[in-house]
């Protein structure tokens, strides 16, 4: 089984990746990466080494390097994490989003269609939703609820989504789609919120709330996102999609103060900027359908989860302070800075 793994550089991706050599030792596994600004080689140094692992540097838009990788690789199963996925930076560049999000989409599936695969799969998010009303916490989304976007990024996973679809119906493209919850964990980019409070606390710095922080999100541990993905090409149905939560519903502001505790550092430090354009007010999903379908339930709770990640970052600053320094720097300035 050879399967290609586009943005496996990246946060969800790598993890994915790990998660796949380690449980298919036999497996032979093609990351695919452009190696943008969120696309970390060194976080592949563990498994650069293993026979069964090749890295491969392509822009899922170039259509003559992803077909002669096609060709040369003969994939069984794609699987897509590569996207721009930062709605800050969406909001204030919506073209790279549309050319990745969407172009590169269709790209990968042309590859898929003229090669043949077993499995396409794209990685979505829980975004192309919308957002529910903080006043309603007996609503979830669930496979049916209607595509209503708020962000430049989220309209891009949005369209691509729908190209899934259409490719399937169209061509009979074998696909499959995962919606998921905020995913937190190991190799995070420090632009997220959990991976950028713990850096800023540790570095005693101001530590950037939007608005009043009452948002709320579901958050899913990266690793039980990976083992959905898992199961979904292995042994879910064709044409589907699966939304994958974690039933880990918190405000933005709650989480802030749980990575100040357990950091020991003080609340103070939490300064409030202007809101986001079109902030979203909550998420929440409910994963019904992949367990009654898979079997499959979050494993790890949040107030487990977060600890292992504080200690991640604690034990691995190298990675994380590397990235910190300058270009994002610049970023990070520009976004936060003025949000007085």
């Amino acid at each position: 089984m050879t399967i290609i793994v586009t943005g496996g550089a990246g946060f969800i991706g790598g993890n994915f990746i790990f998660h796949m050599l380690k449980k298919y030792p036999e497996y032979r596994i093609v990351c695919l990466d452009k190696l943008t600004y969120a696309g970390n080689f060194s976080t592949l140094n563990s498994v650069m080494d293993n026979p069964n692992f090749r890295f491969v540097k392509i822009d899922i838009c170039e259509r003559t390097g992803v077909f002669a990788l096609f060709k040369e690789e003969k994939p069984d199963i794609v699987v897509n994490f590569a996207a721009e996925t930062h709605v800050d930076r969406s909001i204030e560049d919506p073209e790279v989003f549309l050319r990745t999000n969407i172009l590169g989409t269709a790209t990968l599936m042309d590859a898929c269609r003229h090669f043949g695969i077993k499995r396409y799969h794209q990685v979505s998010t829980d975004e192309v939703y919308g957002d529910l009303p903080l006043d309603r916490p007996d609503l979830f989304f669930t496979e049916t609820t209607p595509i209503h976007t708020s962000s430049p990024y989220s309209s891009s996973k949005a369209s691509a989504d729908l190209l899934v679809l259409a490719y399937h119906r169209t061509y009979g493209l074998p696909v499959s789609i995962s919606r998921c919850s905020n995913n937190y964990g190991p190799y995070q980019f420090p632009e997220k919120l959990i991976p950028l409070m713990i850096a800023n606390a540790l570095n005693d710095k101001p530590l950037p709330v939007y608005g009043t922080g009452k948002n709320v999100r579901d958050w899913l541990y990266v690793e039980d996102h990976c083992k959905a993905i898992d199961l979904i090409i292995h042994k879910g149905r064709v044409g589907e999609v699966y939304n994958v939560g974690g039933h880990n519903e918190m405000t933005n502001i709650d989480i802030v103060k749980l990575i100040c505790k357990e950091l020991g550092r003080p609340e103070s430090l939490i300064s409030y900027v202007a809101d986001r354009k079109g902030h979203d007010m909550r998420y929440a999903i409910d994963p019904t359908k992949i367990h009654n379908e898979l079997g499959w339930l979050p494993e790890t709770k949040f107030a487990d989860g977060i600890k292992k990640t504080i200690q991640w970052y604690l034990h691995n600053r190298d990675w994380w302070e590397e990235i910190i320094s300058g270009e994002y720097k610049v970023y990070y300035q520009r976004m936060y800075g003025d949000r007085k």
